[in-house]
């Protein structure tokens, strides 16, 4: 049986941020498994922690997989289920809520990143920084169609509604990347309580100066040093020995 192929360190860290009296963010760091996640609740009223923290105590059940498709395979069961119990007690409260999330798989030197909303995946591949996951945002889809311009988008008055989520409607969409691992490979995980007000440059930067925990807490203060606006929680991912690949794109769905 063969579980994460690479040696890997990581880290992770979250906290309710300058302005919110509570943190909707919750995260998990499981590197036996080859599983790192991080995800933001939504509902108000404490729902939406409740929802982020379904989504992370299902997947912590995974166990050590078999193979890289059983880990993909008792992902997307585990998320189902996550989705399953948030809509079951939306309809209890008579609420909506729900949480976006943004996951890291890894196993026998490859690599899926998983994700629903606007928590991101980024990768910092050769000392450059992009972004694998894509945002489900109204924004992002007006931005896509050529309808406003990336300025436009920074102050759109719904540059924050969210588009997919788990835990909003009974059928569960993911969007994916996927691809095998190189030397020196790190992944970051974030809600958007970073990305509000870190660039991407001063990600790259961060991570690149510093291993997992000293750019995880370097990120943190510098949220916190901006205002915090938000809930912060930030996972970091450094890959060891690995070896190259491309990127593969492509959507997963499951039933909730």
């Amino acid at each position: 049986m063969s579980i994460v192929a690479l040696p890997i360190e990581s880290f992770g860290v979250s906290h309710k941020g300058c302005v919110r009296d509570h943190n909707e963010d919750n995260y998990l760091v499981e590197p036996r498994t080859g599983l790192w996640v991080v995800a933001d609740g939504m509902g108000g009223h404490e729902a939406g922690e409740v929802a982020s923290a379904s989504i992370v105590d299902h997947l912590a059940t995974i166990g050590i997989a078999s193979s890289a498709p059983d880990l993909r395979a008792r992902f997307e069961d585990r998320l189902s289920r996550a989705n399953a119990e948030i809509r079951n007690i939306s309809r209890s409260r008579g609420i909506t809520i729900g949480s976006t999330f943004a996951a890291l798989l890894a196993m026998d030197g490859r690599f899926a990143g998983l994700w629903a909303g606007d928590s991101r995946i980024y990768l910092v591949r050769g000392g450059v920084i992009s972004q694998i996951s894509r945002d489900h945002t109204e924004v992002q889809e007006l931005l896509d169609r050529g309808m406003i311009s990336a300025e436009e988008a920074l102050v759109w008055p719904r540059r924050n509604v969210i588009t997919h989520a788990v835990g909003v409607s009974d059928e569960l969409e993911i969007d994916f990347q996927q691809g095998e691992l190189m030397p020196g490979d790190v992944f970051v995980l974030s809600t958007d309580g970073l990305t509000a007000h870190v660039s991407d440059a001063e990600i790259e930067a961060a991570v690149k100066s510093a291993p997992p925990q000293a750019a995880c807490e370097k990120l943190l203060e510098t949220v916190l040093a901006r205002g915090g606006t938000d809930n912060v929680t930030i996972v970091l991912v450094k890959v060891g020995d690995g070896r190259n690949g491309p990127l593969h794109a492509g959507r997963s769905r499951a039933e909730g």
